[in-house]
């Protein structure tokens, strides 16, 4: 039993964003070496997007609002894009007061509506 060699590495599946993990406030001095990790993950994997994985960021501030902008930017001048795995409530909060708009996982895309149940009864409307 043998098989043909592939091209590419085996298991890599190129539709499957990479992971970067921001395991706590991020320094200033960081944030270049950052930017060159998502540049270097979008083109390492072909797939458009990076998930930075934000949940141990920290408090939500300006600084970390500043470094998730600077992200995007170097996604974005890479041809990609990042989302947002895992932000607290007051850090979605911040970044929808100073008007950035970033995906997070779990939220319907743009032309995707969100699910809904229809609560309310009308007289008349017949028994299921």
């Amino acid at each position: 039993m043998s098989h043909e060699p592939q091209d590419g590495l085996p298991n890599v599946d190129a539709t499957t964003p990479a992971v970067l993990v921001l395991p706590g406030p991020v320094a200033k001095d960081e944030v270049p070496r950052l930017c060159a990790d998502v540049r270097a993950l979008l083109t390492v994997t072909g797939a458009g997007v990076v998930v930075c994985d934000v949940a141990g960021i920290g408090p939500a501030g300006l600084a970390t609002v500043d470094v998730l902008a600077r992200l995007q930017l170097a996604a974005r001048r890479a041809g990609g894009r990042i989302r947002l795995r895992g932000p607290d409530p007051a850090l979605r909060a911040l970044l929808g007061l100073v008007g950035l708009a970033f995906e997070m996982e779990g939220q319907p895309e743009e032309r995707e509506q969100a699910g809904c149940v229809e609560k309310a009864v009308e007289p008349g409307d017949p028994a299921l």
